[in-house]
């Protein structure tokens, strides 16, 4: 590479969700853009992460459904999944999506490094091949990856990552962790044949989630027959016989053996050794880049987003905060992301998804003026079918004209109703204007503008 041909407008250090949408918004505004990305396309939402994820809980929904289906007379087999077709199919999937982002890649001229790289200084990058490019601006998106507990015996187990290499469930699994890792898991992997136990270290499942719908959900875990342990202190792994596993706690106490174990215990920035420390770059107690309304960091054209950023941890926002950053940088556009209304979903089963504040946050900031509504059913499919699920929806409102600052809800389809009232919640809706709006009826959904 050439002087004349390693300078750029924009270098994006990363080829993840956030990287790659900084890139392209970056090269619609004319700039000359170069990426590097030693790993596959897409960093971990598409490769380990939502993408596969979302393919093995729509595999685990087709499974609970065919065993309903028998309980409304359909002459139904319990479902048996071949998991190398499956996983043939998931990949089939990703690799559909590496070749849409090469193809975009190619039409924006924008240059692919396979490579890892480093800020040498704000306005240069060292590249492991050897190459050294000169930038404008540098936009970090590398990423996070899972952590794994610092206790004798923890390399016996694995972390999400791996379980999306595996070619057949474990009979009996335990998962270490209470949040939405470990809740999706859990419910995917026993809805596919798994014999699940979750271990919590806390009391609760879902810390910064509605604790009413956390509780609901773990009681509907515990009917499928899984075991939660709560405020488990976990000391040790140790093996067990026939290549198990089992935990101790910190009481002394052994857990029954598991086939296999996963932490899903929190993840880690990649924010090591890309030179953050020698330019300056302020990083927080956790390791995550510190960013501003705009994505930028604390020292001038060097930028963050996604994971390794102190922005929530949610693909789209990362998407979002990134394509903003470069509307502002190279188009004069200065809206900044609304971070106080993000909608998101656990994918757990059955799902809990929720926007805004929920009761104690509410009540902790506007006190008496709080009013609180919720609907407490059992979806038509459940009911028809005699089963003991059930669907639980809040709105949270706040002052005389209940205005609408969180909706929580835990149910089938509430990943896919969230995403409109979401709009509404975003636009200032009030417990009136659900009310005047006509319901869609016979549906969940409609339980949001009914509610009184």
């Amino acid at each position: 590479m050439n002087a004349a041909s390693n300078r750029f407008d924009l270098v994006v250090i990363g080829g993840g969700s956030g990287g790659l949408a900084a890139a392209f918004r970056a090269a619609t505004h004319g700039a000359r853009v170069a990426l590097c990305e030693p790993g596959s396309l897409g960093g971990t939402c598409v490769n380990v992460g939502c993408v596969p994820k979302k393919a093995m809980w729509l595999a685990a929904d087709l499974a609970q459904r065919l065993r309903l289906a028998a309980s409304l007379g359909f002459d139904a087999p319990p479902p048996a999944l071949d998991w190398p077709a499956f996983l043939a199919h998931r990949q089939r999937y990703i690799d559909g999506i590496h070749a849409a982002y090469r193809s975009r890649l190619d039409t924006h001229r924008i240059l692919v490094l396979p490579t890892r790289a480093r800020l040498r200084d704000a306005r240069s990058v060292a590249c492991d091949s050897g190459d050294v490019l000169q930038a404008e601006r540098v936009l970090i998106a590398t990423g996070a990856r899972p952590r794994r507990p610092d206790a004798p015996g923890a390399e016996l187990g694995g972390v999400s990552d791996d379980v999306f290499g595996w070619t057949a469930p474990p009979p009996r699994l335990a998962i270490v962790g209470g949040g939405y890792v470990a809740v999706e898991f859990a419910g995917v992997l026993q809805a596919l044949g798994s014999r699940v136990e979750l271990f919590v270290r806390g009391p609760r499942l879902l810390d910064g989630f509605d604790a009413e719908l956390a509780a609901r959900l773990a009681e509907h875990y515990r009917q499928s027959g899984m075991r939660l342990h709560f405020d488990h202190r976990l000391a040790e792994v140790q093996p067990a016989d026939r290549q198990g596993i089992r935990l101790l706690e910190a009481s002394g106490a052994a857990s029954d053996r598991f086939d296999a174990l996963v932490f899903a215990t929190g993840r880690v920035p990649n924010s090591e050794d890309l030179g953050l420390e020698a330019l300056g770059v302020a990083r927080d107690e956790r390791g995550r880049v510190a960013v501003d309304a705009f994505n930028a960091t604390n020292v001038d054209g060097v930028f963050a987003v996604g994971d390794v950023s102190t922005d929530p941890a949610l693909t789209p926002v990362a998407i979002a905060t990134a394509r903003r950053a470069m509307d502002r940088v190279f188009a004069g556009d200065a809206r900044p992301l609304d971070r106080d209304l993000v909608p998101t979903v656990v994918f757990s089963k059955p799902p809990l998804a929720r926007i805004g504040l929920d009761e104690a946050e509410a009540r902790t900031r506007h006190g008496d003026a709080v009013r609180v509504y919720r609907a407490d059913f059992r979806p038509m499919l459940h009911a028809l079918a005699d089963t003991s699920q059930r669907s639980l929806f809040k709105l949270v409102c706040v002052g005389d004209d209940r205005r609408v600052v969180g909706l929580h809800m835990l149910g089938e389809a509430a990943d896919e109703i969230l995403q409109g009232f979401a709009v509404a919640v975003k636009l200032g809706a009030t417990l009136d204007d659900l009310h005047d709006t006509i319901a869609i009826h016979p549906t969940s959904a409609e339980e949001v503008v009914l509610m009184r």
